[in-house]
């Protein structure tokens, strides 16, 4: 018993505790309180000699304020008007963060708070008060006027500036198009803060799927993997939709009830807009991860419309990719051949045409039980899975198949039966169907085969009416320009640039599985392999919301 009290003492104070009197049989009680009374008192002596909680809390907030100083940026270069400083430190980091704080639940609300409690809070701005697109066009416009006076603090800044993101896929999406509107001749890097439900496009850089810490700490320790992260190329993608002007009704996208303008991910162009052709309805938007259409984007779509209703019932990420997947039970995602019509498969939609290397449009066979396609630009989808794989050697050279990279001007196309098709994705060998790679693919409806769809970009889904009586309904996607991201080293995603990244396949596949492009019916596998106009080159992507 003593040895155990003794054995408690020392690896509470982590001090050499004072030689232990002798006792005897009679005093073993006495002696047993003296002892406890003399350990509390050599404990207390030694403790009154270290630094206190309170002096520890003040040193470690000081060594906080001396690595803070990398990421700030002064007042006279975020408000204009401000009064010139002068400073002795360059920040090797500065930085300027977007927060969403209806994402996450409260979760993005209090993320805003920490950073504001250890940035400058001009440095930080609330996404739901403050359009990025106007705080990044005064941002380069000052940095420009005080460069051309001789400013080295806002040369410095304006060379080393990084971006940092919280929100979900949507989010980040919106930002990055309007730095690509910016059209900088050095656009800053972003990183992503995984505060959404699938959280795509953070995964695919390192940054994680999980919503992150909101503590002091946790931010500092992201600001830090910001510091040290790495660039990498993303290509962008532009989409376009045309229709002639119905006689009757409108085809304007429905968002999920109401999502602001600046997240909505389409958008029907401006009459002066050199895309616009007299008696159509244009569309345009661009996306960075994934472009998605069918069953897939539908219960994605009623998701989105369950969160609008009741958020109170969709603050924690766990809760909602459960609801996720009831919302795919109900919609019939499971059992399809029972719900959803047989016109709605994507062969019986629509025509699906790629451009091969010669520069010519090829139809792409698509088998008749696809009914989601996804059209992919990073290694995740629905949350970190990768529904195209890894192709075996054979495979990919005798359908002229190359690794996915983010950055080489390629989507990989990939096809869905139904969730069960999907589920195959946890495993390490799981894939959707490989339908192609192309760097233009392009969608022709058919007419009459049904008066809507469903459609999702980044994240971002909405429900696409169709004009019964028009048989010139296209959607096309092309390439755009490319951003610039940062990535930790938990990357996913691969650079074509990057001596590390394979050049040709590794042979993980399973060779016993059957070629993809002969996959037409269900019943050959009881579970599939899981997930517009011509644009001339000159347009650049712009105007993203």
């Amino acid at each position: 018993m003593r040895r155990e009290m003794k054995g408690e003492y020392r690896d509470r104070a982590s001090l050499p505790l004072p030689s232990r009197p002798r006792e005897s049989p009679a005093g073993s009680r006495r002696a047993g309180s003296d002892i406890r009374s003399s350990v509390r008192n050599f404990i207390r002596k030694r403790l009154s000699e270290s630094p206190s909680a309170s002096v520890m809390e003040a040193v470690m907030d000081d060594k906080s304020e001396e690595v803070l100083k990398d990421f700030h940026i002064p007042d006279y270069i975020l408000v204009p008007g401000s009064k010139v400083e002068t400073t002795s430190h360059i920040p090797s980091c500065p930085v300027i963060a977007f927060i969403n704080s209806k994402s996450g639940g409260q979760l993005g609300g209090q993320l805003l708070i920490t950073y504001r409690s250890l940035l400058n809070k001009n440095q930080v701005f609330d996404l739901g008060e403050n359009a990025p697109d106007k705080v990044l066009h005064q941002l380069y416009a000052t940095l420009e006027v005080l460069n051309c006076k001789g400013d080295i603090l806002a040369g410095e800044v304006q060379k080393k500036l990084r971006i940092i993101v919280a929100g979900g896929d949507g989010t980040a999406s919106w930002l990055l198009g309007v730095i690509s509107d910016l059209k900088l001749q050095k656009p800053p890097p972003v990183a992503t803060v995984p505060l959404g439900t699938g959280n795509n496009l953070p995964f695919s850089f390192g940054w994680g799927k999980k919503n992150p810490g909101i503590d002091r700490q946790s931010v500092l320790l992201f600001l830090n993997q910001v510091k040290t992260a790495k660039e990498m190329k993303m290509d962008s993608w532009h989409i376009i939709m045309r229709m002639r002007t119905p006689k009757e009704g409108a085809c304007d996208p429905i968002a999920p009830l109401e999502l602001p303008h600046s997240l909505h991910p389409f958008h029907r162009v401006l009459n002066t807009d050199k895309l616009n052709v007299e008696g159509c309805h244009t569309f345009r938007g661009g996306f960075w991860n994934y472009f998605g259409m069918g069953m897939d984007a539908q219960v994605s779509y009623a998701f989105h419309s369950e969160r609008k209703l009741h958020p109170e019932k969709f603050k924690n990420q766990l809760v909602n990719q459960s609801t996720y997947l009831k919302l795919g039970c109900t919609q019939g995602w499971f059992c399809p051949s029972l719900c959803h019509p047989s016109s709605r498969n994507m062969a019986q939609l629509t025509k699906v045409k790629i451009m091969r290397k010669n520069g010519q449009w090829e139809d792409l066979n698509v088998p008749r039980s696809i009914r989601s396609i996804v059209c992919l630009n990073l290694p995740s989808f629905s949350g970190g899975l990768n529904p195209w794989g890894n192709p075996n050697p054979r495979k990919s050279a005798y359908r002229d198949l190359t690794p996915p990279y983010v950055d080489d001007g390629l989507l990989e196309i990939v096809g869905f039966r139904n969730a069960w098709h999907g589920l195959v994705l946890l495993s390490s060998k799981g894939h959707g169907t490989r339908l192609a790679q192309t760097n233009r693919v392009r969608f022709e409806f058919h007419k009459g085969a049904a008066d809507h769809t469903f459609m999702r970009m980044d994240g971002e889904p909405w429900k696409q009416p169709l004009p019964v009586d028009d048989d010139t309904v296209v959607v096309e996607i092309s390439p755009s320009s490319q951003v610039m991201m940062l990535a930790t080293p938990l990357c996913q995603s691969k650079s074509i640039h990057d001596p590390s990244s394979p050049r040709i396949y590794q042979d993980n596949d399973d060779d016993s599985s059957q070629e993809e492009c002969e996959e037409d019916s269900e019943e050959r596998r009881k579970f599939g392999a899981a997930d517009t106009f011509k644009i001339p080159d000159g347009i650049e992507i712009s105007h993203l919301s």
